[in-house]
């Protein structure tokens, strides 16, 4: 079955400015690195709709909906947050990017595809229930997992995610929920500053140190997530693809390497084959140093097409 790889033109118009860090040309880099390596040629490309208010509402209140509305300037820019801020086209854009998490899980629990890679921006994972911060307005993964969970009925989902940065957001929505598993590895001490007490049972939280490196992250993979996934058995897998744990990127220091995530996505794909019938929704969160951004995301998308 093939793999979807699901991004929108709004993605690229998405703009804080000309030194902010999550910039359009991520995506680019993404997308010129998987037609270097031929990965391309097995994807098939879908352009993401927009999320409802219905589908974001199942994970952000009413009010919050409201006010990051009201914040979309005309022109300009508007931060909701030191590091966040909306410009004209980031309204759409964040729309867009919750859409492509559900369009991914309608096309995997379908049939039409296995897998799907959504190439998105903003990232999600830091948007909390009622608050924007960290780069994110709608948290895109937990839409996507509220999808499965309410419109295909689905009784277990996992998340897993291996941003550098906690994903507070997706724990702050879906702590307590016996029918999503969330594992995460983290540096500590860094933004956000949360994750080393878990707010649920629910809640796989692996903090390390920085300069930890490859050894560390399989260790926790493998002693802490793996067992947690496996006794969870999951219908569906959601993955945070966050590649700032690289040694290349300038906003953190756990210094894993390409290899390490090519690594994660197998294990992750054996989960997903012993309990999901390999079915795995991925969507883009951070990195930040273009080249190994590109670099990192081909070797994960390249584990999902056998390529």
């Amino acid at each position: 079955m093939p793999t979807a790889y699901i991004s929108h033109p709004s993605f690229l118009l998405h703009d804080m400015g000309p030194y902010h860090p999550e910039c359009p040309g991520r995506l680019a880099a993404i997308g010129d690195r998987l037609i270097a390596s031929g990965i391309d040629a097995y994807l098939l490309h879908y352009t993401a709709p927009a999320a409802t208010r219905e589908q974001l509402a199942r994970v952000h209140g009413d009010a919050y909906i409201d006010e990051i509305e009201a914040a979309s300037p005309d022109h300009g820019l508007h931060f909701v947050d030191p590091d966040t801020a909306l410009c004209p086209h980031s309204l759409t854009a964040a729309r867009h990017a919750a859409g492509a998490a559900v369009m991914a899980v309608d096309l995997v629990l379908s049939g039409e595809c296995t897998s799907a890679f959504c190439a998105v921006r903003p990232p999600g994972h830091h948007a909390e229930r009622r608050r924007a911060m960290g780069f994110c307005l709608f948290n895109n993964v937990a839409v996507g997992a509220a999808h499965a969970l309410e419109a295909h009925g689905l009784e277990r989902v996992a998340i897993v995610d291996f941003d550098v940065h906690h994903g507070n957001g997706t724990e702050d929505i879906f702590a307590g929920d016996a029918r999503v598993l969330m594992a995460s590895t983290f540096q500590h001490p860094l933004y956000p500053y949360s994750g080393t007490k878990p707010l649920g049972p629910n809640m796989i939280n692996v903090p390390l140190s920085p300069g930890s490196g490859s050894e560390a992250f399989r260790r926790a993979v493998t002693e802490q997530w793996l067992p947690a996934l496996d006794a969870h058995r999951p219908q569906l897998l959601f993955i945070s693809a966050g590649f700032d744990a690289h040694r290349e990127d300038p906003l953190a220091e756990l210094k894993l390497v390409d290899e390490d995530y090519a690594w994660v996505t197998r294990e992750l794909a054996g989960v997903a084959a012993r309990h999901c019938q390999g079915r795995v929704v991925s969507t883009l969160e951070g990195g930040y140093s273009l080249s190994a951004l590109g670099r990192s995301a081909a070797e994960h998308v390249r584990v999902f097409v056998g390529a």
